[in-house]
């Protein structure tokens, strides 16, 4: 993984790594344009035991943030750079991708996302 660091202002959405990636494939999959696919996820952090998935949103998402299961950590403001702690990684990279995830679009994938984990465990 390439240790890209962006400088920029960005709160952090964690969840449960399941339904992060669930999230992330609904991202990647779900915006298309008559030009092709377009890339409503921005960068995405993962810890090193793979336990959690890290969406970089816009400064402020705090303040509002109300998924259950998931927590949302306020940048400090400054304009901090941005770097994976140790023991995490980029799951998508600065520079590949938007510098951060529309909330309203976030919250939507990861409703999405539970919906389908809650259905694929009630099938077993």
């Amino acid at each position: 993984m390439k240790n890209h660091e962006p400088r920029s202002e960005c709160d952090l959405v964690t969840v449960p790594a399941r339904q992060g990636l669930e999230a992330v494939d609904i991202l990647r999959r779900g915006a298309l344009d008559v030009m092709g696919p377009v890339m409503t996820v921005g960068p995405v952090l993962h810890d090193d035991t793979c336990d959690t998935l890290g969406f970089l949103v816009p400064p402020g998402t705090a303040d509002a943030w109300d998924v259950p299961g998931s927590t949302c950590t306020q940048s400090d403001g400054r304009g901090a750079v941005l770097a994976p702690p140790e023991g995490a990684g980029w799951l998508l990279p600065p520079g590949e991708v938007d510098l951060a995830t529309d909330p309203a679009v976030l919250r939507a994938a990861l409703d999405e996302a539970a919906r389908l984990i809650e259905a694929a465990d009630n099938c077993q």
